[in-house]
């Protein structure tokens, strides 16, 4: 189970480095609304364009495992 709610993160992240979207999508290469439709869609997953975005806003990720 993912317990990070992503889409939040990536636009509470966006705010705090005060970069749009737009501006993010353009400097890892991809298109506005491809970002957009990542972080607006339901579906939970991370993905390489997850990650370089969280790159671009000076984020690592890491991803832990705990026993349940």
């Amino acid at each position: 189970m993912l317990r990070n709610n992503i889409e939040i993160d990536v636009k509470v992240k966006c705010i705090e480095e005060g970069k749009t979207q737009a501006k993010i999508a353009e400097s890892i290469g991809t298109s506005a609304q491809y970002v957009s439709r990542l972080i607006n869609h339901q579906d939970k997953i991370l993905n390489k364009t997850y990650i370089s975005i969280m790159e671009e806003l000076g984020y690592d990720i890491e991803l832990q495992y705990k026993k349940r």
